[in-house]
């Protein structure tokens, strides 16, 4: 394994050639969901009838209940978690590491896991460091096949980028983490490369890294990424649930795609597909498809995931900006929650905007529940930002 060490431009990082090693990468810990505020019976009163004007007319399910619909619904084609993504599965991991991460919490750390990004207040000052991390989830394997592999190193400064945002904060620096069982120079090129360009775009510094080759780990021809990403907000500037009010209106801003997340459901609809009709996954992908508009399955899936910057820029010059959502894995159900305070729901208007082309043919192609879409994709609008209702 190798650690690059600093770079003093955003474009192609130096490194040196990797060192084999055989034990194996630490997988990375995601975020825990925050969980809706409860509309039962043991509901306080704060919640009756209390919601942001938003993007969406209808309550958006209670926390948990997105596994308690797996669970029992056994006339449903597909799932998310049919197709091998558990989510409760990953919320009861972190939960028993939950109370040993907590003890490591310094004075400087702010908030808890939960949030987008975590966030650490810079030493006698009043910045606050949020750094955030994520990869670019089984999108990597439709990458390999249609050889698109600029687009998940794009796609991994965007979504860090993006869940940065989340918190306020500009972004500042980017490190990776690059792994396969044989390292092809080429691939590699194209890969960092492309993070290198994006971060070059985004006004980021492409800082640091590690190159991995681990034989036996990976099959030939997989590799995978992980990003971290630092960025800075003044401490009165930050966003979050805290900040969000009654009457508060949702805007929401489209989507490219599925951006990151979602896909190994798209790649078992399509593995189905394939093997219903006597083709293969590659002839599946690259059909042109007529309810797109006569362009191929596949190209429409590695759409790049789209950065948020400079619309953020602007808005926060035009309005009052008090928490953001990147709707990334888990959907709407998993993300908008965490940028709403407990006793505080959103009022959704679906109608508000059109659902993309995309989403509906997997949907269709894979049986799938208009929920289980929800609770699963972005549905086309990628991030949603809750303002002060004086400025909607």
């Amino acid at each position: 394994m190798l650690l690059r060490r600093g770079h003093g431009a955003t474009r192609r990082a130096h490194r040196l050639a990797p060192r084999r090693r055989s034990d194996p990468p630490a997988r990375g810990r995601g975020l825990a969901r925050v969980p809706l505020p409860r509309r039962d019976g043991a509901r306080d009163r704060r919640d009756d009838g209390r919601a942001l004007h938003g993007v969406l007319h209808r309550r958006l399910p209670r926390a948990g209940a997105a596994r308690a619909r797996q669970r029992g619904a056994r006339d449903v084609t597909l799932t998310y978690k049919g197709a091998g993504v558990d989510v409760g599965r990953a919320e009861d991991a972190l939960a028993r590491v939950r109370e040993r991460i907590r003890r490591t919490k310094r004075p400087e750390v702010i908030g808890d896991v939960g949030q987008f990004g975590g966030l650490f207040a810079s030493p006698g000052g009043d910045t606050v460091l949020v750094a955030t991390t994520d990869g670019v989830g089984t999108k990597l394997e439709l990458a390999r096949i249609l050889d698109r592999h600029e687009v998940v190193g794009a796609d991994l400064v965007h979504h860090c980028v993006n869940d940065a945002l989340a918190m306020g904060a500009e972004p500042l620096f980017f490190l990776d983490y690059f792994a396969t069982g044989r390292l092809e120079p080429a691939v590699f090129e194209r890969v960092v490369g492309a993070m290198a360009d994006a971060c070059a775009r985004c006004g980021i510094a492409l800082l640091g890294g590690e190159t991995a080759e681990l034989p036996g780990m990976y099959a030939d021809g997989a590799y995978d990424l992980a990003g971290f990403l630092v960025g800075a907000v003044a401490r009165d500037k930050l966003l979050g649930p805290e900040r969000v009010r009654e009457g508060d209106t949702l805007i929401g801003i489209p989507s490219s795609g599925l951006h990151t997340n979602g896909f190994s459901l798209a790649r078992e609809i399509v593995s189905r597909l394939a093997a219903t009709t006597g083709t293969t996954v590659r002839e599946v992908l690259a059909a042109p498809r007529q309810e797109l508009e006569g362009l191929a399955l596949g190209e429409t899936l590695v759409a790049t995931h789209r950065p948020y910057l400079r619309e953020f820029r602007a808005l926060r010059q035009a309005v009052e900006i008090h928490a953001i959502a990147h709707l990334t894995g888990g959907g709407w159900e998993g993300n908008l929650p965490r940028a709403l305070p407990p006793g505080l729901g959103a009022a959704i208007d679906r109608p508000a905007w059109t659902v993309p082309a995309l989403f509906t043919l997997l949907g269709d192609l894979g049986g799938i529940r208009e929920e289980e879409r929800f609770d699963t994709w972005n549905m086309g609008i990628g991030l949603v930002l809750a303002i002060a209702g004086r400025d909607a």
